[in-house]
């Protein structure tokens, strides 16, 4: 094929990767696409893509076809090869990385992948920097002022395609935290009706003040839980990768649910040998996912009930169990358990977000990993997660 004909047939591709971007409104899905076409597009052996904070001027990994799932979130200097392509709002070829200050090695060394050459463009929509996309080490010879420019027009479909999606994101998020918030806020505004009336008892007003104490610390948890979803879903969560025991870890979750362990008469059991290996994975995050999970199978068991925990280490990844022997889960509602602010209606008086299970989703991805909910009506329920083993 000539190379007139050869160019045609990538701009008879970018087309079809535009109708596509402007299709999908799952970010992490997006973002998987727009790199692989534009490895594909470029000849290239990898490529990534680096989201821009404008807020805090901070600039971090988001994807990248080479990129361990826990790189995701860290953070690049503004003085690295793409902060000068934000700050500069220009296109970028460098032929030998290592030869340029501006080179940011730390991603190399920690996903094992050595760059030889990089060519990177700005991704501008509306006067907006939304990230830098880049593609490293051209396959054959070198990045040609052709690349350049079937980057930079991706780069513009993929601007339009990122902020689009973002703005999806949000406003669903939004419209559903402000609904949630209207029960907790009309229980308190009654409240302080209530105590206004005269003819309200001293014990009255005293339960009145515990039950907004009460609606206030939900809000408190409320508002907490929606800023780290939202940090998650927008991907600006940063993973630190450590080597830890995992029953050590685990260990030190039961201790902080003790108390609660103990006030429901509940037993629980850590069911995994130790001189099991060390995990790798981020220790703070997925403690607080066990720390979730088990508070879950506390408030849903029956008194007297029991809680196994339990983990296997496969060829390939490490699998964890959370077992209880609650109220199980209806059939109907097991597909809906990793949604957003849903809760089983069989449990509406036991208090909660409805964001935990969405978080834990939102944290084993961002490890690679899978979590999956079985259960059976009246007999218990089962959590478990898949995590690469490195």
């Amino acid at each position: 094929m000539t190379d007139n004909g050869s160019n045609l047939e990538l701009y008879r591709r970018l087309i079809e990767i535009s109708r596509d971007l402007a299709s999908t409104l799952d970010l992490d899905l997006l973002l998987n696409r727009i790199i692989e076409a534009a490895r594909d597009i470029s000849g290239s052996e990898a490529a990534s893509i680096l989201l821009y904070d404008d807020a805090g001027k901070q600039l971090y990994f988001q994807a990248a076809t080479n990129m361990d799932p826990l790189m995701r979130g860290i953070s690049v200097p503004m003085d690295s090869i793409a902060g000068w392509i934000v700050t500069n709002r220009q296109a970028v070829r460098i032929s030998d990385v290592n030869k340029d200050q501006r080179y940011f090695k730390t991603v190399a060394k920690t996903v094992s992948f050595a760059t030889q050459s990089i060519m990177g463009v700005p991704l501008i929509t509306k006067d907006k920097v939304v990230g830098v996309l880049e593609v490293l080490n051209k396959q054959q010879g070198e990045f040609s002022e052709a690349d350049e420019s079937l980057l930079t027009v991706l780069g513009a479909q993929a601007a339009v395609a990122i902020e689009n999606t973002r703005l999806f994101q949000q406003s669903d998020l939004i419209a559903e935290f402000v609904h949630e918030l209207r029960n907790p806020l009309a229980s308190i505004n009654t409240a302080s009706y209530l105590l206004l009336r005269p003819e309200i008892s001293p014990e009255q007003a005293h339960q009145i003040v515990l039950n907004i104490q009460s609606e206030t610390m939900r809000l408190t948890t409320l508002t907490s839980s929606f800023l780290d979803l939202a940090r998650l879903e927008s991907g600006r969560v940063q993973f630190h990768k450590s080597s830890f025991s995992l029953v050590q870890m685990l260990q030190e979750c039961v201790s902080v649910m003790q108390a609660k362990i103990d006030e429901s008469r509940i037993s629980i059991r850590i069911e995994i040998p130790n001189d099991t290996p060390d995990i790798q994975a981020d220790r703070d995050k997925l403690k607080q996912v066990a720390l979730n999970l088990i508070s879950n199978a506390i408030k849903y068991n029956r008194p007297g009930g029991q809680i196994i925990i339990k983990a296997r280490l496969a060829e390939s990844e490490w699998e964890l169990f959370f077992v209880d022997t609650g109220m199980g889960i209806p059939d109907d509602e097991l597909p809906h358990m990793f949604e957003k602010f849903y809760r089983v209606r069989a449990s509406e008086k036991i208090t909660g977000t409805g964001l935990g299970l969405s978080i834990c989703k939102g944290i084993i991805q961002g490890h690679g990993g899978r979590i999956a909910v079985q259960s059976k009506l009246g007999q218990g329920t089962q959590f478990s997660i898949s995590l690469p083993r490195n």
